[in-house]
């Protein structure tokens, strides 16, 4: 188990999968940059969680539930839980305050991009669904991705090979954390389309690269994407 002040945020394990530098750099050094899809992500995040409950005749709706596992040592707001109308005492079924009938939770987390499969994405979601049973005392075994420009949902089982997956990063993540280490990194093609390209300069990563070949290559591509943006 985890103290309260070892908690490290959900959303982290996505960067982790992505990059265990860009993790280190924006949990372990407080380090972040923007670039045009995480500002459209955040704009949408900030939206969803603004919106409030909701109820339907056989839904209820929470946004921006704030959720904790102290088994893994993780917290963070939650896009939306939905509610579920089940039977009286179906597995994974929970009673909510001033309302009857049982209920059975479905984390939702969104997206800005389109409908793909994405395993950060889906070790995210069940990190929430496992911080939602030690929370309630229950078993949540399915949620969902949902993508804004393809405004279409994946429906994520959250079977043991997931959340072994969501173990076993959220193990490393603290381990990241209690070395105060910033993992060095390979440069990749995926560095290229990382928010935190400039902060975590990959390209000097390169066995026997000189900065000034990096910092031409660098001022050369941002030129390129200068003359061709609309």
């Amino acid at each position: 188990m985890y103290a309260e002040d070892e908690l490290l945020p959900v959303s982290a394990l996505q960067h982790l999968l992505f990059c265990e530098r860009r993790a280190a750099l924006i949990c372990l050094e407080r380090l972040w940059q923007d670039n045009t899809a995480t500002v459209e992500g955040s704009i949408m995040h900030e939206r969803t969680h603004q919106d409030g409950t909701e109820s339907r005749p056989d839904i209820r709706i929470a946004r921006g539930l704030w959720l904790r596992s102290l088994k893994y040592g993780l917290y963070g707001m939650a896009d939306v839980i939905e509610f579920h109308r089940a039977t009286p005492g179906s597995p994974g079924s929970v009673n909510l305050p001033g309302d009857t009938g049982s209920w059975i939770p479905y984390p939702v987390e969104y997206k800005r991009g389109r409908l793909r499969g994405e395993a950060s994405f889906e070790v995210q979601v069940c990190a929430q669904a496992m911080c939602l049973e030690e929370m309630l005392g229950i078993t949540v075994q399915v949620g969902a991705l949902y993508y804004g420009k393809s405004r279409k949902r994946k429906e994520i089982l959250f079977d043991a090979t997931l959340r072994s997956s969501v173990a076993s990063a959220s193990l490393r993540l603290h381990q990241i954390i209690a070395s105060s280490l910033t993992p060095q990194v390979s440069s990749t093609k995926k560095c290229r389309f990382c928010s935190m390209n400039e902060i975590c300069l990959p390209g000097l990563s390169r066995k026997g690269r000189k900065v000034a070949q990096y910092l031409k290559e660098v001022t050369l591509d941002k030129e390129y994407q200068s003359e061709t943006s609309p």
